[in-house]
């Protein structure tokens, strides 16, 4: 059986997300810009089912730096306006539909794990999400590459790139783009034929999801 006739993956609805961040020394990496778009496959074609966009104002610790600057084109010009993270990640929230099976898609999915865990209390549903990574995808359908980084994998798929690489909507387009060629190869690959299967090789538990583990030194009362 391919993958795409699994019902779990026909089932699900794949939202593949993207943040600009900045990196505050002794914080974790606060968010300026999210974007995210959400795929379904249905009757054998790819829906676009929502897409949401939004810049994030980043709290004074966090300033946009000048190499932050450099890497996107965002100015804190730009973004002293913007939504908060309450605002742009619970809007985000809200688009997610109660029951509906969702997994997360990224490039490098930790590095979105992280942001998302690191504001839940705006993103709960989103925080609770499980994720597929796209480089461990990668790997083990397009092994042998010199590196798995994002214009590698573009350049090996024939993706274009986009004029505004490093902004959010941009990078998610290329990253939806990026999963639906690793998908087609997935379909050819008898290893992965079910969603179970794509987890186990490319998945990423929420931090939310994963069991708490009590402390070396609890005790009970």
């Amino acid at each position: 059986m391919a993958l795409t006739d699994d019902s779990g993956f026909r089932a699900t609805t794949f939202v593949v997300i993207d943040f600009e961040t900045t990196t505050p020394s002794g914080h974790p990496a606060q968010p300026i810009e999210v974007a995210a778009l959400a795929l379904r496959l249905h009757d054998g074609a790819w829906t676009l089912t929502g897409r949401s966009t939004s810049l994030i104002r980043p709290p004074a610790f966090a300033p946009v730096t000048p190499a932050d600057t450099a890497q996107t084109g965002l100015t804190a010009e730009q973004l002293a306006n913007a939504p908060t993270p309450a605002k742009a990640l619970g809007a985000l929230d809200r688009r997610l539909t109660p029951g509906t099976p969702y997994l997360l898609v990224a490039q490098h999915a930790a590095t979105e794990a992280n942001v998302i865990h690191h504001q839940a209390e705006h993103c709960p549903t989103l925080a609770r999400t499980n994720l597929i990574d796209t480089i461990p995808l990668a790997k083990h359908l397009a092994p042998g590459l010199p590196n798995y980084k994002l214009d590698t994998l573009m350049v090996h798929f024939g993706i274009p790139h986009p004029p505004d690489r490093h902004r959010a909507p941009a990078d998610v387009d290329v990253t939806a783009q990026l999963f639906l060629h690793l998908i087609a190869a997935a379909d050819r690959d008898p290893r992965l034929d079910s969603l179970a299967a794509l987890f186990k090789t490319a998945g990423r538990t929420a931090k939310a999801n994963q069991p708490v583990q009590a402390g070396l030194f609890d005790v009970d009362a």
